[in-house]
């Protein structure tokens, strides 16, 4: 069952095993349940009842982009040229199907959506502006902030702060 299919309660375990999992999921459950002061069979239960009810959705390791040659990083503010329900549907359909997208928001304000782009180097950038996201009727306006570096970058959301 996921998340949205039942009511789920964390509670202080839960929140520390998470925190522990953020950091380092590839440990095993032995290692998770020592950091956090449990057995290592409650612990599994824990984990997997938070796998079944959606809380923990998958377990990826982290690449950086750099060493694979992906070191060209943009964000760019997409407005669509009407946003209707379809409009947005369809753009969101696209955005999906493009693997140099590795984030999309869908913002309140002036412009619609906020995407964050990963290519080898402005020049695949351009390829992407011009053959995907301006190709087609369905976008009006992107503006581009170009990442010059990289402060700080997390998939860790402040579970402490609960």
């Amino acid at each position: 069952m996921s998340g949205q299919d039942e009511k789920f309660s964390l509670d202080a375990m839960d929140l520390r095993i998470l925190a522990v999992m953020q950091t380092d999921a590839s440990q095993s459950v032995g290692d998770i349940a020592a950091s956090v002061g449990l057995s290592q069979t409650p612990c599994w239960r824990r984990i997997k009842r938070m796998k079944d009810a959606g809380i923990i959705t998958s377990i990826v390791a982290t690449v950086d982009r750099e060493a694979v040659g992906l070191g060209f990083t943009s964000y760019a503010f997409v407005k669509l040229a009407l946003p209707s329900r379809d409009n947005m549907e369809a753009f969101d359909r696209l955005v999906a199907r493009w693997p140099e997208v590795v984030t999309c928001e869908r913002v309140t304000g002036a412009v619609d959506y906020l995407i964050k782009v990963v290519t080898t180097d402005i020049k695949e950038y351009d390829a992407f502006l011009r053959d995907r996201l301006l190709n087609g009727d369905l976008v009006s306006d992107v503006q581009s902030r170009i990442v010059v570096a990289t402060v700080k970058e997390t998939t860790a959301l402040p579970l402490p702060h609960l």
